[in-house]
């Protein structure tokens, strides 16, 4: 699980997730801290690392509360998916899912939120292929979902 003291290495696959694709969005160690590792509404962070420590991901799950900036129904979960490019097809997405799925059993959600660009390929496959299906697309968004039960 991911703690505080980990921001500065999830702020890093940020910047290498933006280097990569030129998709800005914040990424400084106070919008980790705030977003993930500090955030009330947290289920679960979940960090992947190499052999060396080095962190290659993260995945965040979040309860979806009123008034989400997703349009996500209260009571969901919330995923977020960012691992560098340097782990791309080693299976990192796969396991982080599978911790991800396996906090939402524990805190009883039925339904998982995906909230991915239109243009981001990589992201829409990776959701695919962990089962999650399309239910909504508003202009430039894929909203994909996973059924818990």
């Amino acid at each position: 699980m991911a703690a505080i003291d980990d921001a500065a290495a999830m702020s890093r696959v940020l910047r290498e997730i933006i280097a990569h694709t030129g998709r800005q969005r914040p990424h400084d160690e106070a919008f980790v801290i705030a977003n993930y590792l500090a955030n009330p509404a947290s289920i679960r962070c979940t960090l992947a690392s190499g052999d060396d420590w080095d962190l290659l991901g993260f995945q965040s799950l979040v309860r979806a509360a009123p008034g989400n900036r997703y349009d996500v129904p209260v009571g969901w979960g919330i995923i977020g998916t960012h691992i560098s490019p340097r782990a791309h097809r080693r299976g990192v997405g796969r396991a982080l899912f599978q911790s991800s799925r396996e906090a939402a059993v524990r805190a009883g959600l039925q339904n998982i939120d995906a909230y991915i660009g239109a243009d981001n390929q990589t992201a829409l496959h990776y959701y695919d292929a962990m089962g999650f299906r399309t239910y909504r697309t508003p202009e430039g968004v894929v909203q994909k979902a996973y059924s818990v039960t």
